[in-house]
């Protein structure tokens, strides 16, 4: 695996004339004009890797975070939700610092540079795992907002159902594959990840659009006194109590997932010095989204909250304009779902080309293999968004596997590696520390599924 040179202060200035290092490296390389003909790119901007990076990590796992107030209580739930964000940081940090003096331009770069090809390797599976995982959550939830969905034994309507009825045409199946066709191929044929900052900052507004409903509503429903007192702390009364809580683990873990587009976004920044800023603010951003959406949506639902809060709106919310509000929250955070999908799906593409021909030419210059790999992975999520129950089995199974490795395990590990010896000694206390929170953590969560699907399935039998 080839080395790029150091870069001096003033190139690190400018990304205008940033030469090809690696192409073959996953999760982007460098700049790739003269093979993609994008000659006239200057670099990102703040503002716009800001949005890219902040449309990576507000996708799908805000929908599920009521839900885990409903485990945890809502101090503990915000404390976890802010506890997370930190960790997050650090564990970013980590993996820009070994890069930087690795001198690498990719998380698959600085595995190999630690690991060697198993690493790297390693990294690419989780990615494939995670990431389609991941998209997969956005179609089920897609699916459920304009198709409806069934949810212990009760059906919530979506909103084609509600305005025009049921019919052939607004069944899941056919949404899914009219929005694929008419949304999600058009926007993976997009070849630069900096071409989509304006759909970013599309699906940010139209995030922020539904958590300032969702917000007015519960503040209208506290005004008149419906809402009732919500739980803080978790119930536990004995030890099943306790191993229920864990399953919120890797569901937290999945919402801060970002760190496979990170190196993407800092190899197309005109000035790299920038992106720990960049970081911090999405992070920042996230969180403040994260606490709020969680808070106002467990005040507005109670324990009634659904594993996907969207399905929760389409009851009658005891306000005016009642209905109207519902179908707004639900389709505007429908149509973030959809403007977030390129942007992970980005990286997927990258990581299973580089898997499938790690000797290839650069796929952004060889359309008959761009084209194909687009196709086979959409084809693929397609279907498991049409056979995967619920997001919530989902969340858990990625985010138990993948997501914990990708977020927390491998940035660890590169540390404790320390290749370059640049780690300091609270830098492996941390890395100690985020491999044992996640191994026990999610193994205990993993357990407390297994335990409670076999308990569900002799309970018939008793």
């Amino acid at each position: 695996m080839t080395n790029g040179s150091p870069e001096t202060a003033k190139e690190k200035k400018s990304r205008k004339n940033k030469q090809v290092v690696d192409e073959r490296v996953p999760l982007l390389p460098k700049q790739q004009e003269d093979d993609a003909g994008f000659d006239e790119f200057d670099g990102a901007s703040f503002t716009g890797a800001v949005f890219n990076l902040s449309t990576t990590i507000v996708g799908a796992g805000i929908m599920a975070l009521p839900a885990t107030m409903k485990v945890l209580g809502l101090v503990l739930g915000i404390a976890m939700i802010i506890f997370m964000a930190f960790l997050t940081e650090a564990s970013i940090e980590m993996l820009l610092r070994s890069s930087r003096v690795g001198k690498t331009t990719s998380y698959g770069g600085v595995m190999a540079d630690a690991f060697g090809k198993c690493g790297r390797i390693a990294l690419q599976i989780c990615v494939l795992v995670n990431n389609v995982g991941v998209l997969i959550v956005y179609m089920i939830i897609i699916g459920d907002v304009l198709s409806g969905t069934t949810s212990s034994g009760i059906h919530h309507a979506g909103v084609f159902e509600g305005w025009f009825g049921p019919s052939w045409w607004n069944g899941r199946t056919i949404v899914l594959l009219v929005t694929t066709l008419a949304v999600f191929a058009p926007l993976a044929c997009l070849k630069r990840i900096d071409s989509l900052k304006f759909t970013s900052a599309l699906s940010v507004a139209l995030a922020v659009v539904f958590l300032v409903i969702m917000v007015g509503i519960t503040v209208v429903k506290l005004i008149n006194g419906s809402i009732l007192m919500p739980r803080l702390l978790p119930d536990v009364t004995d030890f099943t109590s306790v191993l229920n809580l864990f399953p919120v683990v890797p569901v937290l873990v999945t919402a801060y997932i970002c760190h496979y587009n990170v190196h993407s976004i800092d190899n197309e920044l005109e000035d790299n010095t920038q992106i720990k800023a960049v970081v911090r603010s999405s992070l920042a951003l996230c969180s403040t989204v994260y606490v709020m959406t969680s808070l106002f949506g467990f005040l507005l639902f109670g324990d009634a909250t659904l594993d996907d809060v969207l399905a929760n709106f389409d009851t009658n919310l005891g306000i005016p304009y009642g209905s109207l509000f519902n179908d707004v929250v639900r389709v505007s955070y429908a149509g973030h779902l959809m403007l977030v999908f390129p942007i992970v799906f980005y990286p997927l593409r990258l990581n299973l080309d580089g898997l499938l021909f790690p000797s290839a030419r650069p796929l952004a210059s060889d359309n008959l293999r761009f084209t194909l790999i687009s196709f086979g992975l959409i084809s693929l999520i397609f279907l498991g968004a049409n056979f995967i129950p619920s997001i919530w089995d989902a969340f858990q199974f990625t985010g138990a596997t993948a997501a914990v490795c990708i977020g927390f395990i491998f940035p660890a590990a590169i540390t404790l590696r320390d290749r370059h010896g640049i780690a300091a000694k609270k830098d492996k206390i941390l890395s100690v520390f985020m491999i044992v929170l996640a191994v026990v953590s999610n193994a205990v969560a993993i357990y407390s599924d297994a335990y409670g699907l076999l308990k569900k399935n002799a309970s018939p039998r008793e």
